[in-house]
């Protein structure tokens, strides 16, 4: 199938409905219940998604981080893109198998997400573990460390530079070090307990499944300018795999998740195609 042409086609199918108004309802609670009576849940704490090195992380968190978002902006392009990318899948299949399709692309996102956040945490997980060892010893050389952790991580202090060459000169100051070591730990644990929230990954796996089954129905950007979905995928989700691969400096977003999400529905589709020639035409 390269292009899709509707026959009976729902303009806001049961399933895309009822995602629409869960993601909503969990956005508005986001925003009004994360204080007064309810100050004590945090939202992103419980439910948002956590590396498994993480005390915060919890198994439900592969699914319930998909219901949340970071603002209007960010819920807003998810749900536009489910909507108009998942109603035709869900025309097409049936509820069940697209509710099943979109379930697996978030859970699939999350894990492959989750992988790579272990191998970036892997390195600052070791230089942490090395001060602590060093710290607990009192090693002469504690200082030496925290000064290169500093260094490597960019963590700034009211006055770094100053903070450094204190401690270069006095390297026995145990109550130095024990300050220095606190505002380190602090550092990490932020570090290691970063969320991860959206159903951008869910929803890169709906994009892929489209632009497979129709590679050349026309998007329209802007809703003025004409291009075939195949070359917006191309460019889209190679953006992905180079922001991904190049994972920029104060970049806060998952892409490793969106790329993850469309392999996942990717492979989905392919196989159902191969399965059920009945499905695709």
């Amino acid at each position: 199938m390269t292009e899709f042409r509707p026959s009976r086609f729902e303009i806001l199918p049961p399933v895309i409905k009822n995602l629409l108004i869960i993601n909503g309802l969990f956005f508005l609670a986001q925003n009004t219940l994360s204080g007064g009576l309810v100050s004590s849940f945090s939202f992103e704490n419980t439910l948002a998604l956590h590396a498994w090195q993480s005390s915060l992380f919890k198994p439900w968190q592969l699914v319930t981080h998909m219901f949340l978002h970071a603002d209007f902006t960010h819920i807003l392009g998810n749900m536009f893109g489910l909507w108009m990318f998942g109603s035709v899948l869900e025309n097409l299949w049936g509820s069940k198998r697209f509710l099943t399709f979109y379930m697996i692309c978030g859970l699939g996102a999350a894990l492959i997400h989750l992988l790579f956040l272990s191998w970036e945490l892997a390195p600052i997980m070791k230089d942490y573990n090395t001060i602590f060892q060093m710290h607990a010893s009192g090693g002469e050389y504690q200082a030496d460390a925290m000064i290169n952790f500093i260094s490597k991580y960019h963590i700034s202090f009211q006055s770094t530079s100053e903070l450094i060459n204190y401690m270069q000169a006095n390297p026995g100051n145990g109550e130095l070090m024990s300050k220095v070591f606190e505002n380190i730990t602090g550092y990490y644990q932020n570090y290691l307990n970063t969320s991860t929230i959206g159903a951008s990954g869910a929803v890169s796996g709906v994009l892929a499944a489209f632009i497979y089954l129709f590679p050349n129905t026309f998007l329209y950007i802007y809703f003025l300018i004409p291009v075939k979905a195949k070359w917006i995928g191309f460019l889209y989700f190679g953006y992905e795999v180079y922001m991904a691969i190049s994972n920029a400096a104060g970049d806060n977003v998952a892409h490793w998740a969106h790329v993850g999400g469309a392999i996942v529905g990717l492979l989905i589709v392919i196989t159902w195609n191969k399965s059920n020639k009945k499905t695709f035409y």
